[in-house]
């Protein structure tokens, strides 16, 4: 992923990102671009629910940090939407983007379009957001690279996860091998969940170490997990 961002922003171009609930993208789209790019100015803009299309150019005036109040008419905004992006580089991160309609998609594409503009785009989403950039064609035909995030395999597991978080650093493999067959299963969420209960009852039973006893009181605050 550090690689494919860092072509994506160097060509100014435009990536999706996407895979299932709780396999890390937000948080690996975060760090990679923090080590990546300390003076690219990044911009994030979460959607949580269908927005229309005048919220997402509220959206992108409030994240591009433009001074003054926001234009009354779409022909005025769309200008300094393009304009603004022009003074010098800067990279749009869209989370969630599978929340986006067509017109909104084209109209990321229509101002990314712009000669002028010098935007790098990064679309991040969970399940559907392949499926819905896939259906603009226009869209679809610039994104520069395609990256889709699966869950951790079994080797990975043991590999990442000693160097997620200090407490799994000395826990036994076959340990670590046992939380993932029962309560994570590769998903980077709910290793995350996993590793603060696990700390909550090693801090309550005064134990230093990770063990399966531990690892059982912390599966049963879980509940069903995938």
């Amino acid at each position: 992923m550090r690689e494919n961002l860092a072509d994506t922003i160097a060509a100014r171009a435009m990536m999706c990102i996407h895979g299932g609930a709780g396999f890390g993208k937000t948080v690996a789209v975060t760090s990679c671009l923090r080590e990546l790019e300390p003076g690219e100015e990044i911009h994030r803009i979460t959607f949580h629910a269908r927005p229309t299309t005048r919220a997402v150019r509220h959206e992108l005036f409030t994240s591009l940090q433009l001074p003054g109040q926001p234009p009354r008419y779409a022909s005025e905004f769309d200008h300094l939407l393009k304009t603004a992006p022009a003074t010098h580089p800067r990279t749009l991160v869209l989370d969630e983007a599978q929340w986006l309609s067509s017109d909104q998609l084209e109209y990321i594409r229509y101002l990314w379009d712009d000669p002028y503009t010098r935007l790098a785009v990064v679309f991040v989403g969970g399940e559907g957001c392949y499926q819905t950039l896939r259906k603009e064609p226009m869209l679809s035909s610039r994104i520069f690279i395609w990256q889709r995030l699966t869950r951790l395999t079994p080797e990975e597991v043991l590999d990442v996860i000693p160097l997620y978080h200090p407490l799994w650093a000395d826990a036994d493999p076959a340990d670590i091998a046992f939380a993932d067959q029962h309560a994570a299963h590769g998903n980077f969420r709910n290793w995350a969940r996993l590793t603060a209960h696990t700390h909550t009852a090693l801090q309550r039973t005064g134990r230093t170490r990770v063990n399966q006893e531990v690892l059982r009181w912390a599966f049963s605050r879980l509940g069903p997990t995938g």
